[in-house]
């Protein structure tokens, strides 16, 4: 028998068992696999992407949250508010280099007085165009620290 719609034979094999074969589906079926795969892969590489995308996003907000605790502190063990802001400006650039550079940081002066608090800021855009459309987002990040109460504040 021949043509698209064979059905399975049985056929003989050593040792007097029977096996049969598979069916073939009909001619109008044949290649779609192919045609799936090829739909199919776009979006599959769309959802890569994307999770590659999310994971920089993730670690970089963490990398910023670290960058402006870390200038917070900084900036809380200095005497004077000049030199808190330049202590704290440093530490956050050397913690975001990378795709997240060139970050801004704010130090709030209203709680800058002996028990009071220094509160960081610091905010820097994210570079997303490894994903192929170039685009930004804008990171911020905001840290608060006390300041000693029995430390000279000037």
């Amino acid at each position: 028998m021949s043509g698209p719609d064979r059905r399975p034979t049985a056929q003989r094999v050593s040792g007097g068992e029977r096996e049969s074969t598979p069916q073939r589906g009909s001619g109008a079926e044949r290649g779609s696999m192919a045609v799936e795969t090829v739909m199919l892969a776009p979006v599959f590489l769309l959802f890569l992407m994307f999770l590659a995308g999310a994971g920089v996003l993730v670690e970089s907000q963490g990398r910023v949250n670290g960058a402006a605790r870390d200038a917070a502190r900084a900036a809380s063990v200095q005497r004077t508010f000049d030199d808190a802001e330049g202590a704290a400006e440093a530490i956050a650039e050397d913690a975001l280099d990378g795709p997240c550079g060139s970050p801004s940081v704010s130090l709030d002066e209203a709680g800058w007085e002996q028990g009071g608090q220094v509160e960081a800021e610091v905010s820097c855009e994210l570079d997303l165009g490894f994903l192929g459309f170039g685009a930004s987002k804008r990171l911020t990040g905001t840290a608060v620290v006390p300041l000693e109460q029995f430390r000279r504040i000037e």
